[in-house]
């Protein structure tokens, strides 16, 4: 799926959050979103994501689904939940359930049975390390590190062809991120989504993201091709300088 941003503006008081003239991220591309607190990240994708309504612009999600070819709107319709799989912060889960109980809530209202659903869990479950699913721990009591997990594998469970993760490597041990990176990089190519994630580590996003985008006062002010790790530089010289 592409996505395509058309005169996308935010703001919270007199404070602009994001202002997006237009861009576009083609079907298949992993872009990684850059910059510093409050530069409009995380605003940015919950627009994406119809969480909250732009008071300008749209976004719009075009592309082939089920056979069919389709350009929408997103805040006009449902429709693209079919294909997208996000995880922004602890308000995606449901606290008062265990992991596993949240993955069957998850596939019950996806139509995924129950052996799909397993077939879908042992693909993460280097990455959950036996400290996610199999535990009777409530999500709420459990760890920083596997809320997280638990939000990641849930977002990816129906294999969407939309896949956003913000932060997604904050609260992992190294270990953990080493993994992730290693999962989305080859989900990226096994399935042909378009996959965007924010990170505020740069060496993780510039390992595994071809393409970045660089956010400033809610504007995106560079479009960095990433070929051979070749943005480090540039990124790095921004942030000095900041």
């Amino acid at each position: 799926m592409d996505i395509r941003i058309e005169n996308l503006r935010k703001t919270f008081g007199e404070k602009v959050a994001v202002d997006v003239e237009q861009y576009e991220v083609k079907s298949g591309e992993l872009l990684g979103l850059v910059g510093n607190n409050g530069a409009g990240k995380s605003t940015l994708f919950r627009l994406i994501l119809d969480l909250i309504k732009a008071d300008t612009g749209s976004v719009h999600m075009t592309g082939v689904y089920d056979g069919q070819s389709t350009d929408i709107d997103v805040s006009q319709t449902e429709a693209w939940k079919d294909w997208t799989g996000a995880f922004i912060d602890e308000s995606f889960l449901i606290d008062y359930l265990t992991p596993d109980e949240y993955f069957h809530f998850v596939a019950r209202i996806s139509g995924l049975n129950e052996e799909q659903l397993q077939e879908e869990l042992k693909k993460y479950e280097h990455f959950m390390a036996g400290e996610v699913s199999g535990q009777k721990k409530l999500i709420r009591n459990l760890s920083a590190g596997n809320k997280q997990k638990t939000g990641i594998v849930a977002a990816m469970l129906l294999r969407p062809q939309v896949l956003i993760l913000d932060e997604p490597f904050n609260f992992l041990d190294p270990s953990s991120q080493s993994v992730i990176k290693h999962l989305l990089t080859k989900y990226n190519q096994e399935t042909g989504a378009t996959i965007l994630i924010s990170s505020h580590n740069l060496n993780h996003t510039v390992d595994i993201c071809p393409r970045i985008a660089l956010l400033e006062n809610g504007h995106i002010i560079r479009d960095i091709a990433n070929h051979n790790g070749e943005a480090q530089q540039e990124l790095e010289t921004y942030f000095d300088v900041q």
